[in-house]
């Protein structure tokens, strides 16, 4: 019989079990329709953020005695709280729902910032909204935002077949990035003027409003049929997911989970403090014109989102979450080098600069979308929005407090070498921070060792079967545990269920 992929049939699975027994995953067009709504709606959330990130002369002159600055880390701190609440709402209306409710709060947080001068405003006059609404408006938008970052593990779980579920996450996890890029490119161009601000926070409301009709009108809750036999298994068992707390602390016993966790923040810290510093990281290889900062900020955005698309499809087809992101977190200690390191006999050196940073962001933001995948997979069948809004919490939190100790360490250089003229150098504080963070990230992750039990549970996809030999011996040979319980045709899924 043909049972819809609805939310009431799972919450009575257990009675239609019997009626699942014969239903073949499916995958259906509208996935890319949904995935591109949350990439979306986390693009504008981000690039509301750092909107004024590249011009805050005019911000701050309107309004004096306040800086823009501020503004970012009312944000960010409305987003850590907000993260706290995601678990449970999506788990008690829905995805459809809550997406529905988050675009409108976005969109009315950028009212909130624009006010509606643009349109009763004379020629004569430009006026923009009091502080205080512009405070409020960056409020709503910071406690929108968490829905569209922690919600990409379980639009790829309900949506997205087992090889294609880790570029699913990555468009939808990075693509804020993009906004950021956005931020830097129209915000630089736009916001150098009273008159100018106020047509861009009128941009950035308009284009919030499009994008929230678009969500009430085509933002759905599931497919008719799941897309992976991870999914199938997981609505035949039945379960509730527990409350946000319940599941923190089933995941933190549960093998495997602490390293993808560590892998994620130390991506999520890189990215953040070298955005925060790129004006200064470009200064150091000689570019010092904002519209050059902004050119090759928002490259560094886009070589995230690149990275994470062509990197996490490899992942995809190849389930090699440890190997590539051991790979990824070494690459990305080379790229570091030369954002803080300069021999005196070459100087400034603006190629090598560029290339480090988007090398960088190549390699160091896919770290983000894979360990989120990795982080679901070991944990399988848990809460899919729980083991991102954990993530995304440890990711902002290590991010604040490591913001302000870059920022001293940036002040402090460390020579090499000085005695020899041809190989005396030095190297900035923050950098050599974030590379021995990453280090020691790298030392930490070599000791995950822990079966992935949604791809056992995807054993049987037609994707996966295709793969073969090349999928089996793989893991195999990463984890002699896995292994074995997967070459074992005796083997159930159930068996694997916490």
């Amino acid at each position: 019989p043909v049972i819809p992929f609805t939310q009431p049939t799972r919450r009575r699975n257990r009675q239609f079990r019997n009626d699942w027994e014969g239903v073949k995953p499916r995958i259906y067009f509208h996935r890319w329709i949904q995935l591109a709504y949350l990439s979306l709606l986390a693009l504008l959330s981000d690039w509301v953020c750092f909107s004024l990130a590249a011009a805050p002369e005019a911000f701050e002159e309107y309004y004096e005695g306040h800086s823009s600055s501020n503004l970012i880390d009312i944000f960010l701190f409305t987003n850590v709280a907000s993260s706290f609440l995601v678990t449970d709402v999506v788990a008690k209306y829905g995805m459809q729902r809550t997406m529905q409710f988050a675009s409108a709060l976005m969109s009315c947080g950028c009212w909130l910032r624009s006010g509606f001068g643009l349109l009763f405003d004379s020629p004569e006059i430009t006026t923009l909204v009091p502080y205080s609404c512009v405070v409020l408006g960056t409020v709503l938008v910071g406690a929108a935002q968490p829905f569209f970052q922690c919600t990409p593990p379980l639009l790829s779980a309900q949506w997205f077949a087992s090889d294609e579920r880790a570029t699913s996450t990555a468009i939808a996890l990075n693509f804020n990035q993009i906004g950021i890029a956005t931020a830097f490119l129209v915000g630089g161009c736009m916001a150098t003027s009273v008159e100018g601000l106020q047509k861009y926070n009128a941009l950035i409301a308009i284009l919030s409003t499009i994008l929230m009709i678009g969500t009430f009108c085509q933002f759905q809750e599931l497919p008719s049929f799941p897309p992976s036999t991870s999914e199938l298994e997981k609505l035949m068992d039945g379960k509730k997911e527990p409350p946000f707390f319940v599941s923190a602390r089933t995941f933190f016993t549960t093998p495997g989970f602490t390293r993808p966790l560590i892998a994620f923040i130390c991506s999520i810290a890189v990215t953040n403090i070298v955005g925060a510093f790129i004006g200064e990281i470009m200064a150091r290889g000689g570019i010092t014109k904002k519209f050059h900062v902004a050119i090759v900020g928002a490259a560094f955005e886009i070589a995230i989102v690149i990275g994470g698309i062509v990197i996490g499809g490899y992942v995809d087809r190849t389930k090699k979450y440890k190997r590539i992101t051991l790979i990824a977190l070494l690459i990305s200690i080379i790229f570091l080098i030369p954002l803080g390191f300069t021999n005196h006999a070459v100087g400034k050196s603006p190629v090598l600069l560029i290339t480090g940073l988007i090398g960088l962001g190549f390699m160091v933001g896919p770290i983000q979308p894979i360990n989120a995948e990795l982080a679901v997979d070991v944990t399988y069948p848990g809460d899919e929005t729980a083991v991102e809004s954990i993530q995304q919490i440890g990711g902002n939190l290590v991010s604040a407090l490591l913001v302000p100790i870059a920022e001293r360490a940036s002040r402090s250089d460390y020579n090499i070498l000085p005695s020899v003229s041809i190989l005396a150098s030095d190297m900035r504080g923050d950098i050599a921070l974030l590379m021995v963070l990453t280090l020691l990230t790298f030392f930490y992750y070599r000791g995950f060792n822990a079966p992935l039990r949604r791809t056992i549970a995807d054993r049987n996809d037609d994707e996966v079967r295709e793969q073969g030999v090349e999928m089996l011996s793989q893991v195999h040979s990463e984890d002699h545990e896995m292994g074995k319980l997967l070459l074992d045709n005796e083997v159930q899924p159930h068996d694997y269920h916490d």
